[in-house]
C-alpha cells in the first residue's frame, strides 16, 4: 500500500526498495538508498508479512542525516494497540482500523503533529469536500480552504460504523493498557516460536528481545494443506502467499498457543 500509489502514478517517480536481509530490514543498508533529493520514506513499523518489527532509533537517525528533505511516513496497522508504539519524530503515521485495535474494516488513522519545526506542508490537495471549511460558502466555486495537517485527509463522507467501532475498541484497549497486553503476549510469542523451532520449521522473522512485534510467519511447501487442517480445528492463522502467520493478542493463551503447535505437529 506504501508503494503502490507511485509505481501508479501518472508520472512516477523515482522509487527505491530498501530490501530486507534474513527477513531483516537493518539501517546500515539505507544511506545507499538516499540523498538530498529524497521526497519520502515510507515504511512499515511492523511487517504484514513476517512480523519483522522496525529498529526504529537507528532507522530515523539514518533518514534524517542523509535526506533531510524527506517526509518520513510509517504504517502502524500491525502494531497500533499490541505494542507500545516508540516511532518518534515521524512527519505522517497511518494506521487501518483493523487487526490489534480490535475495529473493523474500513477506516484509517492519520496521525501528524502539530506545530513541526521543520515547517513541512502535510495538508492534502486532494479533491472532495468533508476536509473543506469553506464547503458551503458563497465563494466554494471560486476557491477551497482546507483544514490543516491531518483533518484534511478526511475529505469525503466519513465511514461511521468504522470510526464508532474504533472509538469503542480504543476505550476498552486503554483501560486494559497495551504495556499490560505486550506484558501478557510476548511470552505467548516466545512460546509459539520455540515451538515451531522444535518442529524444525524457522520463523521468517525473528523475534528480538525489548523489539518483539506479536506476529511470526513460516514457510511450507503444504501451506494449504496445514491451513485447512488447522481451520477444520478451528485453529486460525493467516494464510497467503506461500507463508502462515500467526498473531498472539492480550485475548490468548498458553492453551491456544499449545493446540496450535498439537494440531500443526499433527499436519506436518
Amino acid at each position: 500500500a506504501g508503494a503502490t500509489p507511485w509505481l501508479n502514478a501518472a508520472e512516477p517517480p523515482q522509487t527505491r526498495l530498501w530490501q530486507a536481509r534474513e527477513g531483516a530490514l537493518d539501517a546500515d543498508d539505507l544511506p545507499a538508498l538516499l540523498n538530498e533529493h529524497t521526497r519520502l520514506v515510507q515504511v512499515s513499523l511492523v511487517s504484514f508479512y513476517n512480523g519483522h518489527r522496525l529498529d526504529w532509533s537507528p532507522f530515523i537517525e539514518t533518514v534524517r542525516a542523509h535526506a533531510p528533505r524527506a517526509i518520513v511516513a510509517v504504517d502502524v496497522t500491525q502494531a497500533l494497540g499490541r505494542v507500545e508504539l516508540d516511532c518518534t519524530d515521524f512527519d505522517i503515521l497511518i494506521s487501518s482500523t483493523h487487526k490489534w485495535t480490535l475495529g473493523v474494516h474500513g477506516g484509517c488513522v492519520v496521525g501528524i503533529p502539530e506545530n513541526r519545526e521543520n515547517g513541512r506542508d502535510l495538508t492534502t490537495h486532494a479533491g472532495g469536500w468533508y476536509h473543506l471549511q469553506n464547503a458551503f460558502e458563497a465563494d466554494r466555486f471560486e476557491r477551497t480552504v482546507r483544514k490543516p495537517g491531518a483533518a484534511s485527509f478526511s475529505v469525503g463522507m466519513p465511514n461511521y460504523a468504522a470510526i464508532y467501532a474504533l472509538n469503542a475498541a480504543l476505550r476498552y484497549l486503554e483501560q486494559i493498557g497495551v504495556a499490560n497486553i505486550t506484558t501478557h503476549a510476548d511470552p505467548l510469542v516466545s512460546q509459539l516460536e520455540t515451538g515451531l523451532r522444535e518442529l524444525n520449521l524457522t520463523p521468517m522473522a525473528a523475534q528480538r528481545d525489548g523489539n518483539a512485534s506479536g506476529i511470526l510467519a513460516i514457510r511450507h511447501d503444504r501451506a494449504d494443506s496445514i491451513h485447512a487442517t488447522l481451520e477444520a480445528a478451528e485453529v486460525h492463522v493467516m494464510n497467503h502467499a506461500g507463508r502462515l502467520r500467526m498473531a498472539l493478542h492480550g485475548y490468548n493463551t498458553a492453551a491456544d498457543v499449545e493446540k496450535f503447535l498439537s494440531v500443526l505437529k499433527g499436519a506436518l
